[in-house]
């Protein structure tokens, strides 16, 4: 399969139906399909279908480990009636089809096409190595994994996008009635011990974009996002009504802020060099959000950052035990809008 056929997430059968087949990245939904599955996600939240997907399977393929999305998607599929099959390949897969296989015991292509067979969607949660930027934000591992399955694949989180977390935190935004066009968004990088995959503040901003918010970018030297994810999220927001700057001053960028958004990534002035990135992040620890970064923002700001976090080193125990934190809502929120997601991708709307 060329890179081509897996460009787009939704594959359009025509003005009225539609599939989703590559559920791996935001940016090929269109306003009224974010839309369809908000609602049909509110819907399932408050009236339950529970033999919707009666005997369909769900495998969830973890080359990274996480109980917030295992968790959620297994109350995903439970609550609509299906089950979820959950497999962690010590060693990861092989991709490259022309390798020796002396390292690994799997290749993605006999597994995902077994596993097409015992399944009806085939979740992936896979960041590689993270050493490559320009590889990583062409995604091929997951172009790779994609171009390999037979079966309809959701990205559970890769180095660059992690969908379901984005729209769960767009679902949240909604639910607090919180701005979009006009509405001050701050992207903050956030202390923490070990380097994270740029995924959630790169989907954290594209959302953002998405809705037209005016969208400030908090991070250190040494941990600004890539320029072509920034000038993507641009071009977006100057289509939705919305803006994108960049800034290292927390007083500027939270200055009537709607929502501070804390997020935690690798450094990218030295891209997979794990040495250089502990030297900067060891003198950075002041970057703990606590009550202090709101004396600016706007008296209801809310505070939003994708669990697994680290209390007191990214973000105060004050701040998330507060009124501020929307956390908890973020985390909730996986499980409307996975059996959203798969409902779509398993029952097609016609």
């Amino acid at each position: 399969m060329s890179s081509d056929a897996t460009s787009s997430i939704i594959n359009i059968s025509d003005s009225y139906a539609y599939t989703v087949k590559y559920f791996l990245d935001l940016s090929g939904f269109n306003h009224s399909q974010l839309a369809d599955l908000l609602a049909l996600a509110r819907r399932l939240e408050t009236e339950p279908d529970p033999q919707a997907l009666a005997g369909r399977i769900v495998t969830l393929l973890l080359m990274d480990r996480s109980f917030h999305t295992v968790s959620s998607f297994q109350a995903a599929m439970s609550r609509l009636g299906g089950e979820c099959i959950v497999l962690d390949p010590e060693d990861g897969l092989e991709t490259e089809s022309d390798t020796p296989m002396t390292q690994k015991k799997h290749h993605a292509h006999e597994v995902l096409h077994a596993l097409g067979n015992y399944s009806d969607v085939i979740g992936i949660r896979a960041h590689g190595p993270c050493n490559d930027l320009a590889i990583d934000l062409r995604e091929d591992l997951f172009r790779q994994f994609a171009a390999a399955c037979p079966t309809p694949l959701i990205n559970l989180g890769s180095a660059i996008h992690h969908p379901c977390q984005g729209l769960a935190d767009l679902k949240t935004l909604e639910d607090l009635s919180l701005p979009d066009r006009g509405g001050r968004f701050v992207l903050s990088w956030v202390y923490d011990t070990e380097a994270k995959p740029l995924a959630a503040a790169v989907t954290a901003l594209q959302i953002a974009a998405m809705r037209g918010m005016r969208v400030s970018i908090l991070a250190p030297e040494g941990y600004a996002l890539p320029q072509p994810v920034v000038e993507k999220a641009r071009n977006t927001a100057a289509e939705t009504g919305g803006s994108v700057i960049e800034t290292d001053e927390p007083s500027v960028a939270t200055d009537g802020a709607h929502v501070i958004y804390g997020a935690s990534w690798a450094c990218t002035s030295h891209y997979g060099n794990a040495e250089k990135d502990t030297e900067l992040r060891k003198h950075l620890s002041e970057w703990c959000v606590d009550e202090l970064w709101f004396e600016k923002s706007q008296e209801t700001c809310r505070y939003m950052q994708t669990l697994p976090l680290r209390r007191e080193v990214s973000v105060t125990a004050d701040v998330l035990e507060g009124p501020r934190s929307a956390v908890v809502r973020q985390a909730g929120n996986r499980v409307p809008i996975q059996m959203a997601i798969l409902h779509r991708m398993i029952l097609p709307r016609a």
